[in-house]
């Protein structure tokens, strides 16, 4: 059978790769090439179409026609009504990435596939509501169609959530000497960091049980979420030095320390996806913990000499 992932050389990509290829599947990846395509193992298996997707692209129903596939898979999900009007003829089902940010701020915690609340980021926002209305389209159409909505994703492969809601290797490094991090009190916010193995397995597994993804928006996550503090402690345990912490006021934090919404909702508002849906659907259990996933991103960037 037949697989297309667009973004498959990405952080989840090459991990899901991985997995289609072990189950025999001929893959397809569609990449910018921004992201070096892995040159060992069973990659020499794989094949490669660069092009760069981007919302309104002409071109872009031509290109998934003429890579035809069975399952097609696309983790970047920058124009999702544009991708479904290619394939709805032609493959046999449509998986594609959300954000459990799309949901908006959470009112129930751990936070199911519902909306919350609108959704503070314009891209997303829109991106939601095209996610939804393709799903409606598709379950009126007979045609199988699911989203996965991973939360604050770590692991090897990119530089994992740092204590101030970005992914700066400068952040990093001052966590490695050691210096102080702001948050703002109490530090109880939930941030659910979920490892890329772990949320490729969830795309993974759709593909797989096209009966039981149908119609569907899965949550993906770990089995639990950590508080702000618990990230500066896991990092003080992971750079095996203490990192301080300098408690401040919401107020002064959201508009002195980190006013960029994007870094301080991390400490804002919880990152705690209920996966209870994908695991009896689906039968996903995560493979590591919050802790694991950003002591794996740490050791990568290690490897990558990034620290």
């Amino acid at each position: 059978m037949k697989c297309c992932v667009i973004g498959g050389s990405g952080h989840i990509g090459q991990f899901l790769v991985g997995m289609l290829l072990d189950d025999g599947y001929q893959v397809t990846i569609i990449t910018s090439g921004k992201t070096p395509i892995p040159q060992t193992g069973r990659w020499s298996d794989v094949t490669a179409v660069r092009y760069t997707y981007a919302r309104g692209d002409p071109h872009w129903a031509q290109v998934l026609q003429q890579n035809a596939a069975d399952i097609v898979i696309d983790i970047l999900g920058a124009d999702v009504p544009a991708t479904y009007a290619a394939v709805r003829g032609a493959a046999r089902q449509l998986i594609v990435c959300g954000s459990l940010w799309m949901l908006g701020e959470p009112r129930v915690v751990p936070t199911p596939e519902e909306t919350q609340s609108e959704c503070p980021f314009p891209g997303y926002a829109v991106r939601y509501q095209e996610l939804c209305e393709t799903r409606r389209r598709a379950a009126s159409d007979g045609f199988p169609f699911a989203a996965i909505m991973p939360p604050n994703i770590a692991g090897p492969g990119k530089v994992p959530l740092e204590c101030l809601g970005g992914r700066s290797i400068e952040v990093h490094r001052a966590h490695q000497r050691g210096e102080a991090v702001p948050l703002p009190e109490p530090g109880q916010t939930l941030i659910g960091p979920c490892d890329a193995e772990d949320v490729a397995k969830a795309f993974f597994l759709a593909a797989t049980h096209p009966d039981r993804m149908a119609d569907e928006i899965f949550n993906v996550g770990s089995s639990y979420a950590l508080t702000a503090r618990q990230l500066v402690e896991v990092y003080s345990g992971i750079y095996g030095i203490q990192i301080p912490i300098e408690w401040t006021s919401w107020q002064h934090y959201s508009t002195v320390i980190s006013p960029d919404l994007g870094a301080n909702f991390h400490f804002k508002a919880h990152m705690c996806p209920d996966i209870t849906k994908i695991r009896s659907k689906l039968g996903y259990e995560p493979g590591y913990t919050p802790e694991e996933a950003l002591e794996r991103g740490v050791d990568w960037m290690k490897r990558e000499h990034l620290l």
